[in-house]
């Protein structure tokens, strides 16, 4: 993906309404009805986020609405409220629409979306890639209140189910829409604007403002309240930043000594591409590490099954590309490290926006290497500060050297064989890597290790072994 940064932002004297620092008010003082305020209550939101305190009362007023706040700050509830309310005044089915660009994310919105309208019988269907059509085009048959979905799989459904359409629609939201547009779904955005009905309430929510969702709010939106909760790219006074400038050579030993090193935390780690997770993790569980994989080459119930383990705690490792930097809430991750540096800069604001949230204290690092200097410069450049020096002791790092450069070799091995054989017969053989096998995680097993498992034991190169001499370095 090239690098967003190119797309040039609207400045903040574009923004026509800041939310200024005043007193929160209410659910209740904001408009929201007493049904809802008791669901927010038994939630746990006692109070409304920025975001919400400030598109509630506009929103609820019949507005249309553009939302501009950070990662994390509860833009969800900010259209999910005004969308249940009416439809509690006024119901029927296929009422709202929301367009998201990652499949993760769809399910977590659905998720609140059921949590908030629990005391109405909601019905919410989710329509994503990687699931069986089949059971969508059923699920969509009965016609539920709201359709959160990714825009390629629905537009599969508006040409191929046959009695779909979305002529009754009432409400649209549009979020994270600069990630939905930077993922070229410009096409497929089109196509649903031009099915729709023109009488229609619109939300478009976004953590950037760049001129594609400029043109995009142009398009689809009828004079809407504009609504910036902050007007910079800046992470939370909580967490706290770090760079890690190690030579290329020594970049894996010294992502191991840091895991090590901060042993009982739940970490995620960033990586730049599929294959990278996939050497990453295969890389970490032979060393005896619970890493799961997440990426967008992943079957969708495999994709499911690996947050599913990491939010539960089953696993404390997160590997995955930038397909769960956006929107994902997961409050216990402890530790973001950025083990490639992102090629969109800003899209280091919210890979470390998953730690640090609600208040809570977090931790993220930036391994940089001779080779990533220049993209460092731009996300220093984006937050307007420099990044304080992690402190590593590198005789400890070169102690870790040969096992993990053994661990890397075998997961190199087996990231080649499994992309000869991916294809084979014309399917995916799924079940062929370790990588793809979760239940396996904490255990590091593969079929490399599997073969000859004792031998490498005895020389500490195995599961056990690794995680013993690391320990003992601590």
């Amino acid at each position: 993906m090239s690098d967003s940064s190119d797309d040039e932002y609207e400045t903040p004297q574009d923004v026509e309404e800041e939310v200024e620092e005043e007193e929160v008010k209410s659910f209740a003082e904001l408009g929201v009805n007493e049904v809802l305020c008791e669901t927010c209550e038994r939630l746990g939101w006692k109070k409304p986020s920025k975001i919400q305190a400030a598109t509630l009362p506009a929103a609820l007023s019949g507005k249309d609405i553009i939302g501009l706040a950070e990662t994390g700050s509860g833009k969800t509830g900010a259209f999910a409220i005004p969308m249940l309310q009416e439809l509690m005044e006024a119901p029927q089915k296929i009422f709202g629409l929301v367009l998201t660009p990652t499949r993760e994310l769809a399910y977590q919105i659905a998720d609140q979306f059921r949590a908030l309208g629990s005391s109405m019988g909601l019905i919410v269907a989710v329509i994503v890639g990687g699931v069986d059509k089949v059971q969508q085009s059923l699920a969509l048959s009965r016609r539920p209140h709201i359709i959160v979905a990714t825009p390629g799989r629905l537009v599969d459904h508006l040409e191929e189910t046959k009695g779909f359409n979305l002529r009754s629609l009432k409400y649209l939201v549009m979020d994270e829409a600069d990630r939905m547009l930077n993922l070229d779904f410009e096409v497929e955005l089109d196509k649903i604007l031009k099915v729709i009905p023109r009488d229609r309430r619109t939300f478009l929510f976004s953590a950037t403002m760049t001129k594609k969702v400029s043109k995009l709010e142009r398009a689809s939106l009828k004079d809407p309240e504009r609504i910036e909760v902050s007007s910079k790219y800046k992470t939370v006074d909580s967490l706290a930043q770090y760079l890690l400038f190690v030579p290329q050579k020594y970049k894996e030993a010294h992502l191991v000594h840091l895991l090590n090193e901060k042993a009982g935390n739940s970490f995620i780690v960033f990586c730049a591409t599929c294959q990278g997770v996939m050497k990453t993790t295969l890389m970490l569980r032979h060393l005896g590490f619970p890493a799961l994989p997440l990426h967008g080459q992943m079957t969708q119930a495999k994709r499911l099954g690996s947050l599913n383990k990491f939010r539960s705690k089953e696993r404390s490792i997160l590997v995955c590309t930038d397909v769960a930097s956006r929107g994902l809430d997961i409050p216990h991750v402890d530790v973001v490290i950025n083990y490639d540096v992102p090629i969109a800069s800003k899209d280091y604001i919210h890979r470390v926006g998953r730690t640090a949230r609600a208040g809570r204290q977090g931790v993220a690092v930036t391994v940089v290497t001779q080779y990533d200097v220049e993209l460092y410069h731009k996300v220093e450049t984006l937050i307007g500060k420099k990044l304080d020096k992690y402190p590593v002791n590198n005789a400890e790092v070169q102690l870790l050297s040969e096992s993990v450069t053994n661990a890397l070799r075998l997961a190199s091995g087996e990231v080649k064989e499994l992309q000869k054989t991916k294809f084979a017969n014309g399917k995916k053989k799924l079940g062929d890597s370790a990588y793809l096998d979760d239940g396996d995680a904490d255990e590091g097993s593969s079929k490399y290790l599997k073969k000859g498992k004792g031998k490498r034991k005895a020389k500490g190169g195995g599961p056990g072994g690794d995680k013993m001499k690391m320990k003992r370095l601590r």
